[in-house]
C-alpha cells in the first residue's frame, strides 16, 4: 500500500525545510565539535559530555530523517479553499461551542498541527467532524470530556 503524502500550507513547508537545512548544516557540525572535543578531554569511557553530545547526535539525526521524510512526500494544501463553501484542508473555520462561544480553526496536516495556535490537524476528531461540512451544519465529536456539538457559523 503506497504512503500517503503529508499535508502542509507552503509556509508550512518553508519552516519544516528551513529548520532541515539549520539541522545539516549547523546543528550536525555542532554536536559533531562536542564530540570531537569530549573526547579530547577524557576519551569515551565515564565521559558525560561525551555521552551528553552522541544522545544528542542521536536526536539531530533522528530529527533530520523525520523532515526528510515530511518533505520529501508534501501535498501543498490551502491554494483555493477562500472559494469553497465547505470547511477543506488549508481553510479557515469558525465555530460556535454548545455555549455559544466563538472558535478559530485552521484545517492542516498533522505535522504543522499546533492547537494552541488555532491548527488542528485534518486527522483530529475535530478535524475529520469538520472536514466537507457547510455553514451552519452542526458536527458532535466524541473528547474525553464528553461528546461536544459545534456549529460552522463561516468557513475563509
Amino acid at each position: 500500500m503506497p504512503d500517503k503524502g503529508n499535508y502542509l500550507t507552503k509556509e508550512g513547508l518553508t519552516r519544516l525545510e528551513a529548520e532541515l537545512d539549520e539541522f545539516r548544516t549547523v546543528r550536525r557540525q555542532r554536536v559533531a565539535e562536542r564530540i570531537q572535543q569530549a573526547k579530547e578531554l577524557g576519551g569515551t569511557a565515564d565521559n558525560a559530555e561525551y555521552d551528553d553530545s552522541k544522545n544528542e547526535q542521536a536526536f539531530i539525526e533522528g530529527r533530520i530523517l523525520t523532515l526528510e521524510e515530511i518533505t520529501g512526500n508534501v501535498i501543498i494544501i490551502g491554494g483555493d479553499v477562500a472559494h469553497s463553501d465547505r470547511v477543506q484542508l488549508g481553510g479557515h473555520v469558525t465555530l460556535l461551542n454548545q455555549n455559544g462561544d466563538e472558535e478559530g480553526y485552521t484545517i492542516v496536516g498533522s505535522a504543522e498541527a499546533d492547537p494552541a495556535q488555532g491548527r488542528i490537524s485534518n486527522e483530529s476528531p475535530v478535524g475529520k467532524a469538520l472536514l466537507n461540512k457547510k455553514v451552519g451544519e452542526e458536527v458532535q465529536v466524541k473528547t474525553p470530556a464528553g461528546t461536544v456539538t459545534l456549529t460552522i457559523s463561516s468557513i475563509n
